[in-house]
């Protein structure tokens, strides 16, 4: 039997079913509607779809690495409760979410729900509770220069990944190296930057930050011949609290980020660039 487009908008208004698999169910049963909604039903996507409406602020985000250390992975399993993210299912399949990421690096959310969305939304049918795959990050090491730092805060909802170059191969395993690039995670963990220095910053942040200050100066009624310089100035405060190699250091205040991987670079005697991060926090998916 011929399955039409009208079909399959009729079965998606009955069951709140993704097209695809609305198809899917009416060519499965032979364009039979009530076991076509039954047969989603048994595969638990009517229901996972009927909840998709539902909050997801809860979850997990998990960490994976490959064996060699060359490939790591962040990634996000949202979910209603943390009672369920408490539980064993939900933690095994959010493990697995980043082992997929690892192992197939897909390209955007859509490939990722491609290879595991099934699994999600059957574990949707057995806990009864929304859920959905959140961002993820995948890096693979192309040379031996390269260091990733790894940390995932001990309440599973913020992951971080940060990557560095070090000039001489044979550093990227110094322990005192290591140590900076997890300390950097911990770092963008706690204080959320922007972009890596004042040059990386979107230029449109930057202007809306600029005019915000403006027009709050001219408010107070500051001569025009000082807007610019209260302007500029409260935008190079910008800058240090959204910048990482511009912020105070979470473990010394005192000295900024860039002042400590300076100090790295005297202790094992060789250069250390920071090339970028990833941070992935649930209430940010």
């Amino acid at each position: 039997m011929a399955i039409s487009a009208q079909m399959v908008k009729d079965l998606r208004e009955k069951t709140g079913a993704g097209m695809m698999d609305c198809k899917k169910a009416l060519v499965e049963v032979g364009g039979d509607m009530e076991k076509a909604v039954d047969w989603l039903r048994q595969k638990g996507m009517a229901k996972a779809e009927k909840k998709s409406g539902r909050a997801t602020a809860e979850g997990l985000v998990t960490y994976a690495v490959s064996e060699d250390g060359k490939n790591h992975a962040l990634a996000s399993l949202l979910c209603e409760t943390d009672f369920v993210a408490r539980g064993d299912q939900f933690q095994d399949l959010a493990r697995k979410v980043a082992n997929t990421v690892l192992q197939h690096k897909p390209a955007d959310g859509d490939a990722l729900n491609g290879l595991i969305g099934d699994e999600v939304k059957q574990l949707i049918a057995s806990v009864g509770e929304n859920m959905q795959l959140g961002k993820f990050a995948c890096y693979k090491k192309q040379a031996d220069d390269e260091v990733v730092g790894q940390y995932v805060h001990n309440n599973n909802k913020i992951g971080v990944l940060v990557f560095l170059k070090v000039g001489k191969p044979a550093d990227a395993t110094n322990p005192e190296v290591e140590k900076l690039a997890r300390n950097l995670a911990m770092q963008v963990a706690a204080s959320n930057p922007l972009a890596l220095d004042p040059a990386s910053l979107d230029p449109a942040v930057v202007e809306r930050e600029r005019a915000v200050y403006i027009q709050k100066a001219k408010d107070e009624g500051k001569p025009d011949n000082i807007v610019e310089k209260i302007a500029d100035g409260a935008v190079r405060k910008f800058e240090k609290e959204v910048c990482l190699l511009a912020q105070p250091y979470i473990r010394d205040d005192k000295k900024s980020v860039a002042d400590i991987i300076r100090e790295t670079e005297k202790e094992v005697g060789d250069t250390i660039t920071v090339t970028g991060f990833e941070r992935i926090q649930l209430a940010a998916d």
